[in-house]
């Protein structure tokens, strides 16, 4: 009897590049290789002209003023760390008190650890169970010393969409900077900074079907004009932020990716809400003891966490090899513990061992999710029966 074929649902890890997306990198990688920062002969003009006119398509994606607001970064990890302590030691003399909340990726909280070591002064805002932070405790949270609010747009394990403009409304009304990590919500649902009154913003291409290693951090350059301190020196790179000979072919990548993902955007949320639906129908059809991680209608179309009550997860992923399924973030997986995001939710020890992350994408089909769903439900069954105390004889 042959293997069950793999089904990939960890689409919040990583993504497949699209095939148009490879498409478009490939001239990139042999043909035109130069060097945008070269700017005496034709091979650096094409790649600089290819590098703007990607800036262009990641500005007007995000609803940045300016292509110039776009920073190009190595992925969303960095963007957070630039945005973060790069604002944090621009404005030290003006404060050292940074807001973020308890929910946030590592990529922020570390950073703002790692902050705290420097002599600033963190505050992690608690979520409420359904995993919102509330932007009036934002708004108390706030002091004359600071200097930023650190909220992501969509959470990467829960899939919950803060409330951004609420958040960014108490900032602007206490000329706090505000930035978002919207790795998890760029191409998934809409996102402009000029309309919610975000000054940096963090995303990234694998997490929308373009390539790995790639990213950007849009800065507003005006009312206000956002003060960073680079973190990587030498050359002097987009616009002093960040050094660095640009990659073309990622760039490229993303742009592309991202220009797929906002024409696709409409019909692919629809189509992955529905799949969801199904799969969760599915489960609380065979199964008792089915819970949701998460507010359910404010949330990301693909994003599933769900739990099995006197189940552990991380035996079922064992039992499971060939489903893709996570049970949290694929950037903490190196720490033995639970994951930061649903303790900080309240759940119990029992709820947070049972829980897991599925996360559905452009390339689930239904039959996939039909696949998934049954083999969850074995494996649960499978799993509670082991567990269950044996009859006792008559």
């Amino acid at each position: 009897m042959s293997p069950a074929p793999p089904i990939y649902l960890d689409h919040h890890a990583t993504t497949p590049v699209d095939p148009r997306v490879v498409e478009a990198m490939s001239p990139w990688w042999t043909a035109d290789f130069g060097n945008p920062a070269s700017r005496t002969h034709v091979f650096g003009w094409r790649a600089e002209a290819a590098v703007e006119a990607a800036r262009e398509t990641l500005a007007r994606a995000v609803g940045a003023a300016s292509p110039q607001e776009i920073v190009f970064t190595s992925g969303a990890t960095e963007s957070d760390n630039l945005a973060l302590t790069g604002v944090a030691r621009a404005l030290r003399n003006r404060g050292d008190h940074i807001v973020t909340v308890a929910s946030e990726h590592p990529a922020v909280l570390d950073t703002a650890r790692a902050l705290a070591a420097e002599g600033f002064r963190i505050t992690e805002l608690p979520v409420d169970r359904a995993g919102f932070v509330d932007p009036d405790d934002v708004a108390r949270a706030l002091t004359d010393r600071t200097v930023l609010v650190s909220v992501m747009w969509a959470n990467n394990e829960i899939g919950v969409l803060q409330p951004i403009e609420a958040i960014a409304e108490r900032c602007r009304a206490r000329g706090v900077l505000f930035h978002s990590d919207a790795a998890q919500a760029v191409g998934k649902v809409p996102v402009d900074v000029g309309a919610a009154g975000v000054d940096l913003l963090s995303f990234t291409a694998h997490k929308l079907y373009g390539p790995k290693g790639i990213g950007a951090l849009r800065v507003r350059r005006s009312r206000p004009r956002v003060r960073v301190e680079p973190l990587i020196h030498g050359g002097g790179h987009e616009g002093g932020l960040r050094s660095g000979t640009l990659p073309v072919p990622l760039i490229v990548g993303f742009a592309r990716a991202v220009e797929l993902a906002l024409a696709e955007r409409e019909a692919e949320a629809a189509r992955l809400t529905a799949l969801r639906t199904r799969l969760l129908e599915r489960l609380r059809a065979e199964l008792d003891g089915v819970f949701v991680n998460g507010d359910l209608e404010r949330r990301l179309p693909g994003n599933l966490n769900v739990g099995f009550t006197g189940v552990d997860a991380d035996a079922l992923l064992a039992a499971l090899p060939e489903l893709a399924i996570s049970t949290g973030s694929a950037c903490a997986s190196a720490r033995a513990q639970r994951s930061h995001v649903l303790r900080a939710l309240g759940l119990s020890e029992a709820e947070l061992a049972a829980s897991v992350r599925i996360g559905l994408g452009r390339t689930t089909t239904e039959a996939e999710v039909d696949a998934a769903a049954e083999r969850l439900v074995a494996a649960v069954r499978a799993q509670r029966a082991r567990r269950a105390p044996a009859a006792r004889p008559a």
